[in-house]
């Protein structure tokens, strides 16, 4: 919480109830929710939160970097408080998305970088294949 509170302190923004209950969703959590599975998780605590603040405290906090936006390519954005560099992978059978644990891409980047004319700023990589359930059947 240290770290939250810093931050908004030092980018001179205001830490609201809102922001802060988003925050701790996202980090208490290994999934990687939409911005309606965050409204419908706090709905319960937070009756008078609505859809609109919860993707206002969103983007705030992406933009402080202390929370990973994610587009696997359904159309919307999944979040993550999980912002160090790592790998994603999606089910393309029900849509689940994982992070893919003890693989460090930090310098992804430099290793990128004799193959291109560009300044690589960032990177996101995602992975595509099918969960153990869905395997299953």
């Amino acid at each position: 919480m240290n770290t939250i509170n810093t931050i908004f302190k030092e980018k001179k923004l205001k830490l609201t109830p809102q922001r802060i209950a988003v925050y701790k969703y996202l980090k208490s959590t290994k999934e990687h929710p939409s911005a309606e599975t965050i409204y419908k998780a706090l709905h319960e605590e937070y009756p008078t939160m609505s859809l609109a603040t919860i993707y206002k405290a969103l983007k705030t906090l992406v933009e402080v970097d202390l929370v990973q936006e994610i587009n696997v390519g359904e159309g919307n954005f999944r979040y993550d408080g999980n912002v160090c560099h790592h790998p994603h992978i999606q089910c393309l059978s029900c849509s689940r998305v994982d992070d893919i644990e003890n693989i460090c891409l930090s310098d992804l980047n430099d290793k990128v970088k004799p193959y291109t004319n560009y300044e690589v700023l960032e990177n996101q990589v995602y992975f595509y294949g099918l969960c153990k359930d869905c395997k299953k059947e």
